[in-house]
């Protein structure tokens, strides 16, 4: 029985105590609220809502594919002429892009430069 009690809330982190109760229940199990809750605590299982939560180094590799940091600045030259940067990080590989803008305009338009660290 405490094998399979501690099985529930390993695989379920979202069910407390009364959950796997019920759950036992359904199976044709019949056990109080108060001994499914003394096997968990035995065997140091925190409560449902601890045992969800997720802390933030995790949460980083998980979403780390799909975020993308930015960053906008200005560079003031030796020449005196000030650069506009606009950086974007993928944080899954670890790679930037830069893309840089001068002040002021040419007669073809805006001069960038693209620039892959």
């Amino acid at each position: 029985m405490r094998e399979l009690i501690l099985r529930f809330a390993r695989e379920n982190n979202g069910w407390g105590y009364l959950r796997i109760v019920g759950e036992l229940r359904k199976l044709g199990i019949n056990v109080s609220a108060t001994l499914v809750r003394n096997v968990l605590r035995a065997a140091g299982v925190p409560p449902a809502p601890r045992r969800d939560r997720q802390d933030w180094r995790s949460f980083l590799r998980q979403h780390a594919a799909t975020t993308l940091a930015c960053d906008f600045l200005t560079v003031d030259t030796v020449l005196l002429r000030r650069l506009y940067v606009l950086v974007f990080i993928c944080m899954a590989a670890a790679a930037s892009s830069t893309s840089l803008v001068r002040a002021t305009p040419t007669a073809a338009g805006w001069r960038s430069r693209h620039a892959t660290c």
